[in-house]
């Protein structure tokens, strides 16, 4: 059973120090991980988001109780995390940053590969289904972290513009598309479905390539016992409320490992790009990102023991 979890969480994170040495010895650069991102951020993952959910099943790999148990979750740790901030006394920069970490994960670099490797095929797809209703509620509370700390102030984007990027945000389309796709049973031609097998094939090694060329210890900056806090809550609570929320609503199988698998995200890297863009506070978000993705290889690996001893 080890051996097996191994399987499942070392190619994840090998492929993503892949991307860490490849960046040292300076045959990728800054600019190829720019363009990297946005190719997989606006092409490659919509296109395997549409093409795995669209050729599914809808009936029989949609689970409303997984939904809502997971989403529960995301809210009540949002809530939850900016109260705390707030009767801490966190200044305002530092306040959204720490909620925005304690609930938003990278659904769509890590948890997608580790979904697929834990499960298979059933399991991307699954996960796939989870992240198009997940992603809007995900993206909505970050923006409203971020912003509610700096209301009334007039020198940061409107959050009419961060609505804006919910609206046309490119996973939510396509993941949306392949829901409807799907869920009408509408036939996929053999020309369009060779395509896309082909193009979506790079899509988790390009975002896991990505992740690991932009990896820096140097951003392991800002108060460290903050980062750690938010950590724990990314990694260890909120999979704690995911688990109780799913057994309450009496998900099992397969759909209660992907639950818990997803929910055990690392911070999402978008934090760190929101946080600056947004006057939170950047060196907090990238300390963040930073910490859980380096602890998530052992919370995975824990997460995995406990869900194969009990045979999921």
């Amino acid at each position: 059973m080890f051996i097996d979890i191994l399987n499942i969480v070392l190619p994840v994170f090998i492929v993503i120090a892949l991307g860490a040495v490849l960046r040292r010895v300076n045959l990728i650069d800054q600019t190829f991980l720019r363009q990297t991102n946005r190719l997989v951020y606006y092409v490659c993952l919509p296109l395997l988001l549409f093409y795995k959910i669209g050729t599914a099943d809808f009936g029989a790999n949609f689970n409303a109780a997984l939904v809502i148990a997971t989403v529960g979750a995301v809210t009540i740790m949002f809530f939850s995390s900016y109260l705390f901030a707030t009767v801490r006394g966190y200044a305002p920069q530092v306040r959204g940053v720490f909620s925005q970490g304690a609930f938003r994960g990278n659904i769509a670099y890590i948890g997608l590969a580790i979904a697929l490797n834990a499960y298979g095929e059933t399991g991307l797809t699954r996960a796939g289904i989870l992240m198009g209703f997940l992603v809007p509620f995900l993206n909505l509370f970050a923006i409203l972290a971020l912003l509610l700390p700096h209301r009334g102030s007039s020198d940061h984007q409107g959050g009419k513009f961060w609505l804006r990027q919910l609206v046309y945000n490119p996973l939510i389309l396509a993941s949306f598309a392949g829901i409807g796709w799907s869920f009408f049973n509408l036939p996929m031609p053999t020309i369009l479905d060779r395509s896309l097998h082909i193009a979506t094939g790079m899509t988790l090694p390009l975002a896991l390539l990505a992740i690991g060329g932009g990896f820096s210890l140097k951003k392991l900056q800002g108060d460290l016992f903050q980062a750690a806090m938010v950590t724990f809550c990314k990694l260890v609570l909120l999979p704690l409320i995911a688990l109780g929320l799913l057994l309450l609503l009496g998900v099992e199988g397969i759909d209660l490992g992907i639950g818990i698998l997803i929910a055990a995200t690392p911070a999402a890297t978008a934090n760190y790009i929101m946080a600056q863009e947004l006057k939170g506070d950047a060196e907090l978000a990238g300390s963040i990102v930073m910490l859980s993705t380096l602890a998530s290889a052992i919370t995975y690996t824990i997460a995995l023991f406990l869900l194969r001893t009990y045979g999921l």
